[in-house]
């Protein structure tokens, strides 16, 4: 696939919300071969560059509608790319586990339970990088 405008946008979109150092680490350990270098060329373009660079939210909201919906659909390695986003995005550890807890009522405890585990994961694992 030939880079586009909209792959630029969407590479750069996806370091910002990522952050360098761990953009490099998930490049080097998952789109290190042909296969998912496709995928990530797919994803830079259409996710990155097209969804994530709309106007009409910011970066905040989308990160945590992700989150939700990762919860909802029980997306846990999603899960953990998506409360990094939501942390580099301003949102606390605080309110997304509140964010979290507040779905119990809509999509169910284990769903939530699950969440919080890998929140838990995911936050101690930031911290220790920081």
């Amino acid at each position: 696939m030939a880079d586009t405008t909209r792959r630029e946008q969407g590479r750069a979109m996806r370091r910002k919300l990522m952050g360098e150092a761990f953009a490099d680490k998930v490049d080097k350990a998952v789109y290190n071969d042909p296969i998912m270098q496709k995928f990530a060329e797919v994803t830079q373009e259409t996710i990155f560059g097209t969804l994530w660079t709309r106007p009409g939210l910011d970066l905040k909201t989308r990160a945590l509608i992700c989150v939700i919906s990762d919860t909802a659909t029980g997306r846990a390695p999603e899960l953990k790319l998506h409360l990094r986003f939501a942390r580099g995005q301003g949102w606390t550890e605080d309110e997304l586990a509140e964010a979290l807890l507040h779905l119990a009522g809509y999509v169910g405890a284990p769903l939530v339970r699950e969440a919080m585990l890998t929140a838990r994961e995911t936050f101690a694992d930031m911290r220790a990088e920081a």
